[in-house]
């Protein structure tokens, strides 16, 4: 599988949040070219600030290869990590990760985010992860407004 079809089914994991009345994102841990995890934001299910789809996703993965060590990994999350996603990934060490909205986008549809891109955190932090914008942006991004449409939840 490609790059964008891997995003395009974190994609369609986060049209399933939205429909769930969760946040609009999707994240998916492929790991020798298949799809290990999905998982999407389950905040306002689990009333856990922490349940973001990348951390779901590192835990499903995690338990799915019996090991915290998720290296030969890759993540695609349909919106930019934030901080503590980034630093769960790092922790995780999957080798990289690829974004589709960023964090700029995110905070544009409301959502309260550090405003700490996540390419100059690994790089200020010295991580290893490999951290790149990753294909179908215009879809991650169109997911915001098809969150804010359905108008089954909201922001934190």
């Amino acid at each position: 599988m490609s790059h964008e079809q891997f995003m395009g089914a974190a994609i369609r994991v986060a049209e399933e949040a939205i429909t769930a009345g969760q946040m609009p994102v999707g994240s998916v841990i492929v790991c020798e070219g298949a799809i290990v995890a999905a998982a999407h934001n389950t905040v306002w299910l689990t009333c856990d600030p922490t349940a973001h789809a990348e951390v779901v996703a590192i835990r499903t993965a995690a338990a799915a290869l019996r090991t915290v060590d998720l290296r030969g990994c890759t993540m695609y999350v349909t919106c930019e990590p934030c901080p503590m996603c980034l630093g769960a990934t790092h922790w995780s060490k999957i080798d990289a990760v690829y974004f589709g909205a960023s964090i700029a986008d995110a905070r544009a549809a409301g959502f309260s985010e550090l405003c700490v891109g996540a390419k100059a955190l690994a790089e200020l932090g010295g991580s290893p992860l490999r951290v790149e914008e990753g294909p179908l942006r215009p879809e991650c991004v169109d997911l915001f407004a098809k969150w804010r449409a359905a108008g089954l939840s909201k922001p934190y």
